[in-house]
């Protein structure tokens, strides 16, 4: 039976991987976030320089970066209203309005010509009904690094559409943040880890130095 750096290795090939950054947006876990909390958990955690690290290596190691951006135009159109969470968020005094410096990707993640930006209107997932299955698909991906915020809502959004669209979830666990701070190790170890390979950012980075068969 292969050890466990040996199978993430085989999960994580370059050609078949994509890395997918969450809401790491200036208005969400920027300095001037809607959501402070959130913002600070996801920097104090280290989990905003872990995605930086991973979104860098993938960069070096020909892994497909995307990274999905939740926005809303400024008159509303399109807008989901069907949840508290859609509510309170038109009433914060940061919009993440389309075109706005809210929603670009938040230093200090490195974003390269490379990179496809994903950015949806309504919803709560960064798949479900965005361009992001159709992407994947195109660019053969079979493993999906779900990173980013929030532990909350969207990543296991992310991770669930994932994993029911047939893709192989990883989710390093250090490289998402959520709030209260002592919920998203209770989200990794009950729920996510019931469906996504849970690993670490330095284990990703590690499985990509590593020698591949046929290489």
């Amino acid at each position: 039976m292969p050890s466990d750096a040996a199978r993430l290795t085989g999960q994580l090939d370059p050609a078949t991987t994509v890395l997918l950054t969450v809401e790491c947006q200036r208005g969400v876990v920027g300095p001037e976030s809607a959501l402070p909390e959130l913002a600070d958990a996801a920097r104090t955690s280290g989990a905003l320089a872990n995605v930086a690290r991973l979104v860098a290596a993938a960069h070096g190691n020909g892994v497909q970066v995307l990274h999905a951006v939740a926005e809303r135009r400024p008159d509303g159109r399109g807008a989901s209203h069907n949840a508290r969470l859609f509510k309170a968020a038109a009433r914060l005094p940061v919009q993440q309005l389309t075109g706005s410096t809210a929603v670009r990707i938040a230093d200090p993640i490195p974003v390269s010509d490379d990179d496809l930006v994903v950015r949806r209107l309504h919803g709560l997932s960064p798949v479900a009904g965005t361009e992001v299955d159709a992407l994947l698909r195109n660019f053969g991906c079979r493993t999906l690094i779900v990173t980013g915020v929030s532990a909350n809502v969207a990543i296991p959004n992310a991770v669930f559409d994932a994993v029911n669209l047939g893709y192989t979830a990883v989710v390093p666990a250090d490289a998402i943040a959520g709030v209260p701070a002592d919920y998203t190790p209770a989200m990794v170890r009950n729920t996510l880890a019931l469906v996504a390979t849970v690993t670490t950012t330095d284990d990703v980075l590690a499985s990509w130095r590593r020698p591949r068969r046929g290489r």
